[in-house]
């Protein structure tokens, strides 16, 4: 039977090694209210005293409602320093500047050109986040899983972007279950999981596939044919994420 409380004492282990061996002072983290973050909130406060959760609204009317108040109420439980950044006239004015301002937020599986305005709000929050870190000689931690990362559902140099991740490992129905044994809040386990990039979004129903049928092929190799190619579709595709950019050398030739 799986044993959640050594995995936490290992991980919390690992955490604290690896702030302390780069000399920094603690951690931060994206506090979006979203399963992932978390649990590698809990985590890192148990390894750290200081750790803080910056919560960034940007653009969408979700991140000031839901995401927020859930953000508010996990670290509030965690006993999680909070620090708000509000994103949204740097957006606003990244997105007019860029002419971007006609674009319509939406899935980029029904236009790719969606991903162009939604893919500023994760960069915008990573470069508020490693300057919020840098100021307090802070590490910043990912938040991403093992279910994500495979399917690439991540922004590059947004979210994608850390000094350390200490959740990388867990398909998504694992971070569910060490949240549950962690009495995280049920209002934040039992909700869709979204990357509130725009109103209505939830991940699931972007990608065309759930978490569930997702974390059944990684762990256990079954899906249907449909899916099975779905998965390996998405992870093909965004390959280059996973991967350091290319380097020239005479040997790549």
């Amino acid at each position: 039977m799986r044993c959640y409380q050594k995995e936490f004492n290992e991980r919390v282990a690992f955490i604290r090694k690896t702030v302390q061996s780069a000399g920094a002072k603690g951690v931060a983290f994206g506090n979006s209210g979203g399963k992932d973050c978390v649990l590698v909130g809990i985590l890192c406060k148990a390894a750290c005293p200081n750790t803080i959760g910056v919560i960034m609204p940007c653009a969408s009317r979700r991140n000031y409602n839901e995401d927020k108040e859930h953000a508010e109420i996990f670290a509030e439980r965690f006993g999680i320093e909070n620090k708000l950044v509000d994103l949204t006239d740097a957006w606003n004015y990244i997105v007019n500047e860029l002419d971007l301002s006609n674009a319509v937020l939406g899935s980029a599986l029904a236009d790719p050109t969606h991903t162009i305005p939604a893919n500023i709000a994760p960069r915008l929050r990573m470069t508020a986040l490693y300057a919020i870190a840098a100021s307090r000689n802070l590490l910043v931690a990912g938040t991403g899983n093992r279910s994500e990362r495979h399917m690439g559902y991540f922004t590059k140099w947004g979210d994608g972007a850390y000094d350390f991740n200490p959740i990388a490992d867990l398909t998504a129905s694992e971070v569910f279950e060490f949240l549950r044994f962690l009495n995280a809040p049920d209002i934040i386990i039992e909700k869709a999981p979204s990357a509130g990039l725009f109103d209505g979004q939830t991940d699931e129903t972007e990608m065309g596939i759930s978490y569930k049928e997702i974390d059944e092929y990684l762990l256990h190799g079954t899906a249907t044919d449909e899916k099975k190619a779905l998965i390996e579709q998405f992870h093909e595709k965004t390959m280059h994420k996973r991967k350091m950019p290319p380097t020239y050398n005479k040997e790549s030739l």
